[in-house]
């Protein structure tokens, strides 16, 4: 945490540096209305006393370059007429170059402005200066320092030509890189006008002041011999001085000469560059090393001009070429510049990947305004993009790369970014596909003309899905989705749909999903074996996706019976009838299984319930047997329908069944001898009112039986009806007794019934059985055997 600290309050404290220099320079300065300076980037010039910072304009936000003198850097020397002088150096080069303009030449955009604690003026965005550069350990790609030798010697052709000036102090503190990487010369302080009144230019040199800083004279280590000998001055100056940087350049910054300190330096200068040989130069690749050697030649007239420099081999390569030709496509027609840009993906390769993003990408921007040639530039833009970093891409090439995504006309735009929609996902920030890669892709569905951007477009849609909010999703994109499915003419498109949607339902909720992809799939009336095959996997993907999950109801009246039918289509062969049935199985299996556990769970919940109820049936209660079942009664039962009626009648009460009773069996003789004495005594019937007898011991099996009869039966007091008189003495069975009125219900006359040993239906009360049972006497009451019953009810 101490270190982490420590890293933060360093960054803090060289953040508010900066900002403490800045304002402590600028403000007062006029230059502070228009543009406002945020953070130094470098530094250039004699000495390096300009301080660069990027910035921009306040009205419109451009981005500038604020170079900024303070002049009380120029405290270290002690005199006053030095620091004048320096600051007299310093307004001059800055208002030479505002007069000049050109490719080569640094863009001055705003003049010097001058306040009391400092200089500054405002130019093309910049990066730092060449010296800054050579003195980092980023290390010059070949063809950074090919293109920016040439660019140097252009710059020099121009100004000693069509300017008719000399530089006279081309040094790398004086070489700009711009934003882009191109070499922009500056630097003016020293430069020297060609006389007026001569028909060939000419130039006059003053003896320089050995008493002045070297920031303040013109003489320095790049100085022609012939110029410090003898003042000849004459654009094979800057020519020696382009060689002298261009070994410095190759050299990691070093130069080749000492610095000019006093008059004698120049000729000490003067002897090293007689026996300057091929082993000194070698830092110089070996294709530069004899032309760099020709411009430090002693004799002018052997320097080679700018124009011959350039058309060296060495500068003949294919790369270099092409940046500058990037360079000067403004003055080329479309036919032209179409031809080179299809070329140009060939050549890409070739070019370090700094150089593409920061020489080759702005040059390819300034062509978006023209929509013609968008096609032919957008591919080479994309192709340096695959090489970026997410950073990389946002800072150079997303800008210029968003109005491209508004273009309509012509249609080869859409298509183009639709093939390469997966990198711009991959690359674009989140915010950025939202707002504008997302209405790329809306157009590119909307488009029913263009099948092939379509495609594409639903190709890359489930890599944004993830960043697509939820209201944009349901109304927006899905709706657009399904409409393509059911509108589109092409096969293809519809399969690419489906396979679409299936990819996007692990971002949808089940709610989405059952209001709009599921009833939608029974619309589609396309049979083509791949589009069946892609209903097939939205639903496969639907049922097992976990937080999805078709339920049970909706795969039995949605889904099953749309699926059914298309097990008959014949345009199905064998592996994709088998993919079909072997889904419609799973979704069988999954209702029987769900609606097996419900049913279940019901049938357990209503055995609870009729096992708590208070209504139940007694234990001992006796139940019908059901009726013996024909063979249809079985084959409903067997599917859970019961045939017999509903309304249940009386079972009708069974007769007593005349089969000799058990109990006769074990009577002795003498019983049966009496029993047969009284077989023709009429039996006098018991009399209905009688007093409780207690009843007694058990003393057959057959007394057993009927008293458990008895027990069960239940009786209603008989009502008292008009009826003849009955007396005890003389009972008399009347179709009018209470007794008479259950037995005439019987088909028989009743007697006692011994099958399984035990009676089906009481015929008397307990009572009426100990009354006496003939002639009317009267006799105690007793138990009678059940042959003696018998006896008496036959």
């Amino acid at each position: 945490m101490d270190v982490f600290n420590k890293i933060c309050n360093s960054v803090a404290g060289t953040v508010a540096g900066t900002v403490n220099q800045l304002s402590n320079a600028l403000p007062g300065n006029p230059v502070t209305r228009e543009y406002e300076a945020t953070k130094l980037i470098g530094s250039a010039g004699p000495g390096l006393l300009w301080k660069i910072y990027s910035g921009h304009k306040k009205s419109t936000k451009q981005e500038v370059a604020v170079f900024v003198l303070e002049k009380k850097s120029l405290e270290r020397y002690v005199r006053k007429s030095d620091r004048e002088a320096v600051l007299a150096s310093c307004r001059r080069g800055v208002s030479q170059l505002t007069k000049l303009r050109h490719p080569r030449l640094l863009v001055v955009q705003h003049a010097l402005e001058e306040s009391r604690d400092s200089l500054a003026f405002v130019s093309e965005p910049v990066r730092e200066s060449l010296g800054n550069l050579l003195k980092t350990e980023d290390a010059l790609f070949p063809v950074e320092v090919k293109y920016g030798l040439i660019q140097l010697a252009e710059a020099l052709q121009f100004i000693n030509k069509e300017g008719r000036l000399l530089h006279l102090n081309l040094c790398p503190e004086n070489v700009v890189v711009s934003a882009s990487g191109a070499w922009k010369l500056a630097g003016f302080d020293f430069s020297s006008a060609a006389l007026p009144a001569a028909e060939q230019p000419t130039w006059s040199v003053d003896e320089p002041d050995w008493s002045l800083p070297a920031e303040g004279r013109p003489f320095s280590d790049v100085t022609a011999p012939e110029l410090s000998l003898s003042l000849s001055a004459g654009p094979a100056c800057d020519m020696f001085a382009l060689g002298c940087l261009a070994y410095a350049v190759f050299n990691k910054g070093r130069p080749l000469l000492a610095r000019d300190s006093d008059a004698q330096a120049a000729s000490r200068n003067l002897h090293k560059l007689k026996q300057l040989n091929a082993a000194q130069l070698a830092c110089v690749p070996e294709g530069l090393r004899d032309y760099v050697k020709l411009l430090l030649n002693t004799k002018p007239e052997l320097r080679p001009d700018a124009h011959q420099f350039t058309q060296i081999e060495y500068f003949q390569d294919v790369s270099v070429k092409t940046l500058n030709y990037l360079d000067s496509l403004f003055q080329w027609d479309n036919l032209q510049k179409s031809q080179f840009y299809k070329g140009l993906p060939q050549i890409l390769p070739q070019l370090p990947h700094r150089v593409c993003l920061l020489r080759v990408i702005p040059c390819l921007a300034k062509e978006f305004v023209n929509h013609t040639m968008v096609p032919f530039v957008l591919p080479n833009v994309l192709q340096i993009a695959e090489k970026s970093t997410k950073e990389e891409f946002t800072q150079f090439i997303l800008p210029s790369l968003l109005p491209v995504l508004k273009i309509v006309e012509p249609v080869q735009v859409l298509l183009i970014l639709m093939q390469r929609m997966e990198l711009l996902l991959k690359l674009t920030p989140a915010e950025f596909v939202r707002s504008d890669v997302m209405p790329v892709m809306h157009r590119a569905l909307d488009a029913l003309d263009q099948q092939a951007a379509q495609e594409l477009c639903l190709a890359a849609l489930p890599g944004v899905a993830a960043l697509i909010d939820y209201p944009a999703m349901k109304n927006a994109l899905l709706p657009r989705i399904l409409r393509v499915c059911i509108t589109t003419p092409h096969t293809s498109v519809r399969v690419n749909c489906l396979v679409c949607l299936g990819k996007l339902l692990e971002h949808l909720d089940k709610w989405l999903v059952y209001d709009q992809v599921l009833p939608f799939l029974p619309k589609i009336t396309s049979r083509e074996p791949a589009v069946l095959m892609g209903i097939l996997g939205v639903y496969k993907l639907a049922m097992t996706l976990p937080k999805l999950g078709i339920s049970k109801e909706v795969l039995a009246t949605q889904v099953i019976p749309f699926l059914f039918p298309l097990t008959v289509e014949n345009s199905l062969t064998l592996k994709q009838f088998g993919m079909l049935m072997g889904l419609l199985k799973e979704m069988t299996a999954r209702v029987e299984s769900e609606q097996r556990e419900k049913l279940e769970q019901i049938s357990g919940l209503q055995k609870e319930q009729q096992l708590a109820s208070p209504l139940a049936a007694p234990p001992g209660q006796l139940v019908n047997a059901a009726p013996p079942q024909s063979e249809l009664d079985s084959f409903f039962s067997s599917l859970g329908i019961n045939t017999a009626s509903e309304t249940t009648t009386p079972a009708p009460k069974p007769s007593i069944a005349t089969s000799p009773s058990p109990a006769a069996a074990a009577l002795t003789l003498e019983d049966k001898q009496r029993l047969a004495s009284q077989q023709d005594i009429r039996v006098k019937p018991v009399s209905l009112v009688t007093s409780p007898v207690a009843p007694k011991q058990q003393s057959s099996l057959m007394d057993g039986f009927l008293e458990t009869n008895l027990k069960q039966m239940s009786f209603t007091q008989p009502t008292k009806t008009p009826m003849q008189k009955i007396t005890p003495t003389q009972p008399v069975w009347n179709a009018t007794s209470p007794m008479s009125a259950p037995m005439n219900n019987w088909s028989s006359p009743p007697s006692m019934a011994q099958s399984n040993g035990a009676f089906r239906q009481p015929v008397m009360s307990p009572t009426s059985l100990t009354q006496p049972l003939l002639g009317g006497q009267k006799q105690s009451a007793k138990q009678l055997t059940a042959a003696e019953l018998q006896d008496f009810l036959s």
